[in-house]
């Protein structure tokens, strides 16, 4: 008989499980996910500010699982693990397993600020980055239009709150659509009044990256324009001003959070099995504690036992990965009947995109820091090559080269779709 193993999301984590388990017999795997999609969310923010179409970055799993007999997808939400009888309960059924792997990543994390929640767009996910697309192009062409100065204010004035790789990515976009396409775009608007600001409660952008790093990524973003603020947190938004815990008020209507994430918690696992930040604790070989056939790898988990990183493995996408990997070759061990190998992570490095020909990178062993030229080259083939199909990876490299040479793109259309009928 073969053994059922359900992996709950499809993202870093749970594709690569899935990969290196798609010709082993004598398991059944299935891949759940709420998206019938795998995306890559180091590329959101250009999504967002319309440099990327969303199908550049994202993969059907069904389209992925093709002539695979082993594997299969479910579309549905995790609402309860039914651990005892090893089953799960789905928005869309049930599914029965003999292992199960939680791989769910991160949500935006609010800090309980109830308005900010409500009135903020966050960057999570394919969603998310449309509709920040969407309210950016239509702030631009509300301001076209308008003649009150207050009202102009607030809709020429973006606020990143977070000054993680993600803020920074976008606030660099955002300086270069500024300079290079809404002063040919819309004629009718004063692009030297855009203002860009950069909120984060650090004392340096990337935090965890070295001081040369951040250096030269803040003297970046201030030659191109852009405001930073640090040591400064975000405290409320009323989606006309941004209240600083210093009392500091910035009058505007979009507010883009990225300042913080926090894994999900989920029916059915005991409060025992969470650590800090709600990641789930978990041993060398990613067993989640306290729960017998139970996994979890990438940012939803933390595990104490790597000796080079005591204090957890950092929320990024190569743990996920690496996780993923020796997961599923214990997997594979286990039908052998030979020992689990624990997870040892092998730190490859971090980088930033600032701008076009502007970036940071970092590599460990041996350490070396690299910025500017190379940083961006070296960012542009990484993330090229990350992507999950030869199809995405030459439209993003056509639309790359395109935006390279022209300093502009052609993807700023403002779509929505219209509300579901009754009866559709």
């Amino acid at each position: 008989m073969e053994k059922e193993i359900v992996i709950i999301g499809g993202g870093f984590g749970g594709v690569s499980i899935a990969e290196q388990l798609r010709k082993v017999k004598g398991y059944q795997v299935t891949l759940v996910d709420m998206n019938n999609y795998n995306f890559f969310p180091p590329l959101l923010y250009q999504v967002a500010t319309g440099f990327l179409e969303n199908s550049n970055i994202s993969y059907p799993f069904r389209k992925m699982l093709q002539g695979r007999d082993n594997s299969r997808f479910r579309k549905g939400e995790l609402l309860k693990i039914v651990h005892e009888e090893h089953k799960i309960i789905l928005s869309t059924g049930q599914l029965h397993y003999d292992y199960l792997v939680l791989a769910t990543g991160t949500e935006s994390n609010f800090f309980g600020m109830e308005n900010i929640e409500k009135n903020a767009l966050p960057m999570k996910t394919i969603d998310d980055a449309i509709e920040l697309r969407n309210t950016m192009l239509q702030r631009l062409e509300d301001l076209a239009i308008e003649t009150d100065e207050e009202k102009k204010v607030l809709l020429s004035t973006f606020v990143i709150a977070g000054g993680g790789p993600t803020g920074v990515e976008i606030a660099g976009m955002l300086a270069e659509m500024r300079k290079n396409i809404i002063k040919k775009d819309y004629p009718e608007i004063d692009n030297t009044k855009i203002r860009i600001c950069v909120v984060d409660g650090a004392p340096a952008l990337l935090s965890p990256m070295s001081e040369q790093s951040q250096k030269y990524t803040f003297e970046t973003l201030i030659k191109m324009g852009v405001e930073i603020k640090l040591s400064k947190q975000v405290k409320d938004y009323d989606n006309k001003q941004v209240v600083l815990d210093d009392g500091e008020v910035i009058p505007t209507n979009l507010l883009i959070w990225t300042a913080g994430v926090t894994s999900k918690v989920f029916d059915g696992i005991p409060k025992e099995s969470y650590g800090r930040g709600r990641r789930l604790l978990v041993n060398e070989f990613n067993q989640v504690e306290g729960m017998k056939d139970v996994y979890a790898i990438g940012d939803m988990c933390i595990s104490f036992s790597d000796k080079k990183f005591p204090q957890g493995h950092p929320q990024l996408a190569q743990p996920a990965l690496q996780q993923g990997k020796n997961v599923a070759k214990n997997f594979i061990a286990l039908l052998k009947g030979k020992s689990f190998k624990p997870f040892v992570y092998h730190d490859k490095g971090s980088m930033a995109i600032i701008g076009s020909s502007k970036a940071v990178a970092e590599i460990p062993s041996p350490k070396m820091n690299f910025k500017g030229w190379i940083a961006w080259a070296m960012w542009l083939f990484i993330h090229l090559f990350s992507l999950i199909s030869y199809r995405n990876r030459i439209k993003t490299m056509y639309n790359w080269t395109i935006s390279y040479f022209t300093k502009d793109q052609s993807l700023r259309m403002i779509i929505r779709a219209k509300s579901m009928s009754k009866n559709g």
